[in-house]
């Protein structure tokens, strides 16, 4: 599936940047340049995009030499997206790539002439990115992964990995505006299901600590040694490895490789 992903990210943005170029007898002496605008950090992001450029490598299009890339990363404070993203278009970029849903806001927000492809975002139409995901029209395209229509769902799993689960603490970043719809969705199914919602913020990774040694948090913690009692601590999946370990604290390693099934 992955593998689908980065090859599709790959034809757009080569279909992108050719297209221009039709018709014409040679190509031009500018090497195009791709604009990177992304919600996280450069370390974060290098291992995820390394298939990006590994694809444009191998049919022929190789950083620094016919293609260039000019990157901007936000480092998990939201707020500096659109002053990147005018970096970004004052460069004179072929095309945007955006990693992260606030990312590609700022970009639609800073241009409606640079094409812009989503490599990741959550409610593109929810949040105004495009008219539907069948026709998204205007200069933007790209991938949606589902994850606000999945929340519920994952809620639901939960509930039958361990039937007597009570209540839920999710994790969430109310900067985001990915996490509301999400947030919302998984409420809906948290009322249905019989099972208590319990919303924690966290809006940088300096926040896990505080937000686990919470009052609330201790308490759910603490109901983790009975287990057909056991509530549960969910997370957004770009955050950090943290949620996982408390995953397997409550459900045992075993449950844990299964929901990740």
């Amino acid at each position: 599936m992955m593998r689908r992903t980065i090859r599709l990210l790959v034809i757009l943005t080569l279909a992108i940047l050719v297209a221009p170029l039709a018709g014409k007898a040679q190509l031009p002496a500018k090497v195009p340049r791709i604009g990177v605008l992304s919600t996280g950090s450069p370390r974060v992001f290098s291992a995820r995009f390394e298939p990006f450029i590994q694809g444009l490598r191998e049919l022929g299009y190789v950083e620094g030499q016919t293609i260039a890339f000019a990157y901007r990363f936000a480092d998990g404070k939201n707020e500096r997206l659109p002053g990147l993203a005018a970096e970004l278009i004052d460069l004179t970029v072929d095309v945007i790539v955006t990693s992260g849903t606030p990312a590609a806001v700022a970009a639609k927000q800073a241009t409606s002439m640079i094409p812009i492809i989503i490599a990741t975002a959550t409610d593109s139409v929810g949040e105004g990115l495009v008219a539907n995901l069948a026709r998204p029209g205007g200069n933007i395209t790209g991938m949606a992964n589902l994850d606000t229509e999945l929340s519920g769902k994952r809620l639901e799993i939960l509930k039958d990995v361990v039937p007597g689960l009570s209540r839920v603490a999710i994790l969430w970043n109310p900067a985001n505006p990915a996490h509301r719809p999400a947030l919302g969705e998984s409420e809906v199914a948290a009322r249905a299901l019989g099972v208590q919602l319990q919303p924690v913020e966290v809006r940088a990774p300096h926040e896990f600590t505080s937000a686990f040694s919470a009052r609330s948090m201790s308490a759910l913690a603490r109901s983790c040694s009975s287990r057909t009692r056991c509530s549960a601590v969910t997370a957004h999946r770009s955050w950090s490895r943290r949620p996982r370990a408390a995953y397997q604290r409550c459900f045992g390693s075993k449950t844990l490789s299964r929901l990740a099934a």
